[in-house]
């Protein structure tokens, strides 16, 4: 697959207001206003089926789950979604849900949900900046508040809530308890540099200190500063910019005091 990007382009992004969202979003997007931004979007080419995401919470995200692509496409007309965090900033005791503490029945999960037990059958686990975390579709997951994260998913805005903590908005328990899986997983992920390799994306991390040369993919691939200044194919860089590099482009360099960037590609 090609693009129409030339070999690297700047991305655009787009922020949303959510009520669990946070007025601290520096250094990753500028905040006059001290608006409660929740999400800000990365908008790339088609050539990349990938959404990549910053996320700023000040209070707990919906106890929520995503189909995988073959329920996606037959109920939803649509991929399904998996997805991955990257933790870059926590509060103390700020934490996150990767499926459950123990194995339960979906007659079990569905009660639990009515009655908002369900967050006690979660496993919240504490995070810190620098933590990865793998979610494939089927997992029940939340995010609490006081956390940045980068998220890599795959193309798709289909979302079940299970549970939202008596916020006005619909759930979803029907199609969310039949791609709930019912039983414990182990979401940590990450090394110093692949973060997640999955059957639906290739994630890294690049750490610059000076000046380094990084090569294309063979796919359309997404550069996302997380922190540092520089220069990168020589376009100026800040935490929270965002660059596509063109699959099979010339290798280019990027030049930084110290910098760290999110690479995405399809796999």
């Amino acid at each position: 697959m090609t693009s129409s990007v030339s070999s690297i382009s700047r991305l655009g992004s787009t922020a949303f207001e959510k009520v669990w969202g946070s007025p601290l979003t520096e250094p990753w997007y500028r905040n006059p206003q001290h608006l409660k931004i929740g999400e800000v979007w990365f908008a790339a080419s088609p050539a990349v089926p990938l959404l990549v995401k910053i996320l700023f919470t000040s209070e707990r995200l919906s106890v929520q789950v995503h189909p995988d692509d073959e329920y996606g496409r037959k109920h939803e007309n649509s991929r399904g979604k998996t997805e991955m965090w990257h933790i870059l900033r926590a509060e103390p005791e700020a934490r996150i849900a990767t499926g459950l503490l123990e194995p339960v029945t979906r007659d079990e999960l569905k009660a639990a949900c009515l009655c908002g037990d369900v967050v006690g059958m979660l496993d919240w686990v504490p995070v810190q900046k620098g933590d990865t975390f793998f979610i494939p579709a089927g997992t029940i997951h939340a995010i609490g508040g006081g956390v940045t994260l980068c998220e890599v998913q795959e193309l798709s805005d289909v979302t079940y809530r299970l549970y939202d903590y008596g916020r006005p908005r619909e759930l979803h328990l029907e199609r969310g308890l039949e791609v709930s899986l019912l039983s414990p997983r182990d979401a940590r992920a990450g090394s110093d540099e692949v973060l997640v390799e999955c059957e639906h994306f290739l994630t890294t991390r690049l750490d610059v200190r000076g000046t380094v040369e990084s090569k294309a993919r063979p796919k359309n691939s997404l550069y996302i500063a997380l922190e540092g200044e520089g220069r990168i194919a020589g376009l100026d860089f800040a935490p929270g910019d965002g660059f596509e590099v063109a699959a099979g482009a010339r290798p280019f360099e990027i030049e930084s005091p110290g910098a760290a960037f999110l690479v995405t590609s399809e796999r």
